[in-house]
């Protein structure tokens, strides 16, 4: 199901990246969803074939325009008990297996060395165009510390065992750290991702103070790995992030920030608040999608295109992802915008 007859090409990305107008509008978004990935690609994958599941995703990224295709660089997990997955909500509160010194002593860390990361090689030369990959990880800093500890947990540590809190988050950091690291250094790797959620809609999961000693070390350690590669990195997290945007922009060194809601801050606003330091990424709020006629949601999207004409660090898309809940249609309707731009 081709949208259009654009060949993907990293560089209107890159642009983007360094807060410039790219060559043609530019499209982001985090992941779509399966059926939509086997509707565009016209096709399915071969079930538990990594490389085929990411050759689709190539396929499918491809065909509606992207200058990217987002994936993992390998099957890594942080595992934890049952959280509620496959339920309408996951659990901040559930699932979660330390609890002290010897349930993190026992607890089985992955290791990144371990895992099979072949498929970044073998898919270099199949890539289209100029297209490259986008890598994310398998959660962030903060996300995984809060799936292994469990939220309110980790609040009562912080105070009552600060070393253990420590010690969780420089584990789950050091292993990110390698992780990106083994990432960054394939050739079909053109971006890193470092996707972590730090708050509600009001405040963040943490207070700034707590964020800035447990959790920014990390992600700034993970950005200096992008960089030193030669590769930018953008920050998806969810939730409102007003207290820290500045250590995000001027301290970690982020290039592009992604992950946007109207009921927090509205893209047309962050973009006029901070898009002459940092690089935006989508933003067109899910819920207004949803109850949105076509008409209303492509106008949007068109305004936020020229408003980002001249001045450059904006690529089109939703404010977070694509889940199975969205109308594809809806979908098609958004991004169409930009392929006929």
């Amino acid at each position: 199901m081709n949208l259009h007859t654009r060949t993907p090409d990293i560089e209107n990305l890159y642009r983007v990246f360094r807060r410039e107008s790219p060559a043609r509008p530019t499209l982001f978004e985090l992941f779509l969803n399966e059926p939509l990935y086997q509707r565009l690609a016209g096709r399915k994958a071969k079930p538990g074939d990594l490389f085929d599941e990411l050759l689709l995703r190539v396929e499918a990224f491809a065909a509606a325009g992207y200058d990217y295709t987002s994936t993992h660089a390998s099957r890594i997990e942080f595992k934890t008990g049952d959280r509620g997955h496959g339920a309408k909500t996951i659990s901040l509160n559930r699932g979660f297996v330390i609890t002290d010194e010897a349930s993190f002593e026992a607890y089985t860390w992955p290791d990144p060395a371990s895992y099979d990361c072949s498929h970044l090689k073998k898919i270099a030369p199949l890539l289209p165009g100029n297209m490259k990959l986008m890598i994310m990880g398998p959660g962030g800093v903060l996300e995984n510390a809060i799936a292994l500890v469990g939220y309110e947990n980790l609040c009562f540590m912080l105070h009552d065992n600060e070393p253990l809190a420590k010690a969780v988050f420089d584990r789950i950091g050091s292993c990110l750290v390698k992780y990106y690291e083994i990432a960054a250094q394939h050739e079909a790797v053109g971006f890193l991702m470092s996707n972590d959620d730090w708050g509600f809609n009001t405040q963040l999961f943490l207070s700034p103070a707590d964020m800035r000693k447990y959790v920014f070390p990390w992600h700034k350690r993970i950005a200096e790995v992008s960089h030193h590669s030669g590769k930018p990195i953008a920050l998806h997290s969810c939730g409102n992030l007003e207290q820290v945007m500045d250590d995000v922009i001027d301290d970690i060194g982020f290039d592009a920030k992604h992950s946007f809601e109207d009921t927090i801050l509205p893209i047309e606003s962050a973009y006029d608040r901070y898009g002459n330091r940092i690089a935006l990424l989508g933003g067109i709020d899910l819920d207004f999608i949803i109850r949105s006629d076509d008409k209303t949601v492509a106008d949007r999207c068109r305004a936020m295109l020229e408003r980002a004409s001249a001045r450059g660090g904006y690529a089109l898309g939703t404010g977070n992802s694509v889940p199975e809940y969205i109308p594809q249609d809806k979908y098609l309707n958004m991004i169409r915008v930009a392929l006929e731009g």
